[in-house]
């Protein structure tokens, strides 16, 4: 009502000033009335010009910010494991030597956490694809989160340090200005000076979970700020072209206003898809209530683009989701010979609707697409599933990885079919992943763990405790 308000004050200004007019524009009609109508025909068009567009914009739909029924508004995060007869104090057990293993193990082969030395912020330290010799800001946020999911501040601080210092753009002229090169070598060198946009949501995720929990810092620290920064630069990033290390660049902003979904990526060569596990529905439910004013009935309608896309992006028959897709939910066909298949990205796009699910209870298509998922996996073995296929089902590979074991389970946390207690035992029978393939598997293993076990929660910031 503020904008509508401003506007008939708008008008009535207008309409004084046009009063004030009354005897020059007479005298003009007498004189010259060609001119005077011509004059009066501006005025008008003028005024429809400048009021037309705010009162469509009042008139649009809004989609309603509603809490649903799920975590969020009960405070209830099930606890799988628990439900299936382990008792409470193993489940955190294991997650616990999960996180020891993977952040403080054998440096050769378990852990994927590296500390590196200080500087004037503190400690560094990165997460690295073992296998790859990277630093990724896929690991790096997903270790910021694991981190203030289990309290551990020294190393989500370190891991954000290493982040800011080496992987962040500062330049205000370099085409990615406000986002992170999303590889670089262990010794903060680049691979690449492009974002790659799950790292940036994930990022932002966990420094607003980590200034509910642990409260703002300065400089880096001061986590709100940094998270309220970054997404704002993710939707509104104007278009910068320029050099860089690699070549000439484009980059725009993270998301495609017209679908309100996520890009694959934000350089213009590549902008015009999406990556279906870079749909995050419960993250963006959190952002249209702690983010930036002007931009949370975006995230609203994001939350229900996602959701409404996730049932067209999967086979229905399979429930396989392709690792790109197009805006309108289609495959995406590219050079990769996994781009239109259901590959390494496309593991997380079951867990991704089922968090949801979990967190909010808003869309229960997301425990159809778990049950078909669930079926399609229980029908391959479930000790011997491939972790590739066409999206009809056809197996595109023979290894059966652990970190799809995970997602599967996680599926669980939508999924209605008894079927989903095999799953989560299969997860709870698993070892924690180590040697050369322990980055990936890794991460996954110990996220998914931490949410079937209800330690992946939602921290909410102090002043927000009132208005749920």
């Amino acid at each position: 009502m503020a904008k509508v308000s401003g506007t008939l004050q708008y008008i009535a200004l207008l309409g004084i000033k046009s009063a004030s007019m009354k005897p020059s524009i007479s005298t003009l009609r007498s004189s010259n009335p060609v001119l005077a109508k011509a004059l009066a025909t501006a005025c008008l068009a003028l005024l429809f010009a400048t009021v037309a567009p705010l009162l469509h914009s009042q008139a649009q739909p809004s989609t309603k910010l509603t809490n649903g029924a799920g975590a969020f508004a009960t405070g209830h995060y099930p606890n799988l494991f628990v439900e299936q007869g382990h008792p409470a104090k193993e489940v955190s057990t294991k997650i616990d030597a999960a996180y020891q293993q993977l952040f403080h193990g054998d440096p050769q082969t378990q852990a994927i956490y590296f500390e590196t030395g200080k500087n004037a912020n503190g400690p560094l330290a990165y997460i690295t694809d073992w296998a790859n010799h990277d630093a990724r800001t896929e690991g790096m946020s997903y270790g910021m989160m694991i981190s203030v999911q289990l309290n551990h501040k020294h190393e989500f601080d370190a891991i954000w340090n290493w982040a800011m210092t080496y992987m962040y753009i500062s330049d205000p002229h370099h085409p990615s200005y406000g986002y992170f090169s999303w590889s670089c070598k262990t010794d903060g060198t680049p691979n690449e000076e492009t974002p790659a946009p799950d790292g940036e949501e994930y990022f932002v995720m966990a420094l607003y979970f980590a200034s509910a929990r642990w409260g703002n810092g300065t400089g880096i620290y001061n986590y709100k700020a940094q998270a309220d920064t970054l997404l704002t630069a993710m939707r509104h990033r104007a278009l910068i072209s320029g050099p860089t290390r690699f070549g000439p660049r484009s980059v725009a902003n993270e998301v495609d206003e017209a679908s309100k979904m996520i890009r694959f990526v934000p350089g213009v060569d590549r902008a015009g898809f999406t990556d279906p596990s870079y749909h995050l529905p419960a993250f963006y439910e959190l952002w249209a209530r702690w983010g930036p004013a002007a931009d949370r009935q975006f995230w609203t309608e994001a939350a229900e683009a996602s959701r409404a896309f996730f049932p067209k992006t999967t086979d229905p028959v399979t429930g396989l989701a392709p690792n790109y897709a197009n805006f309108d939910a289609t495959p995406k066909v590219t050079r990769s010979p996994e781009s239109s298949t259901f590959s390494y990205d496309a593991w997380r796009t079951a867990s991704n609707w089922s968090v949801d699910w979990n967190w909010w209870h808003k869309a229960p298509q997301e425990q159809v697409l778990s049950d078909r998922i669930q079926a399609f996996f229980a029908a391959q073995g479930l000790d011997k599933y491939a972790d590739q296929y066409t999206l009809d089902g056809k197996p595109r590979s023979t290894r059966h990885s652990t970190g799809l074991v995970a997602t599967n389970a996680a599926a669980s946390l939508a999924a209605t079919n008894p079927r989903a207690h095999e799953f989560v035992e299969a997860l709870w029978k698993t070892p924690v992943p180590s040697g050369e393939q322990r980055y990936y598997d890794g991460l996954l293993y110990l996220m998914s763990f931490m949410h079937l076990g209800g330690e992946f929660r939602i921290y909410t910031p102090p002043s927000e405790h009132q208005s749920k």
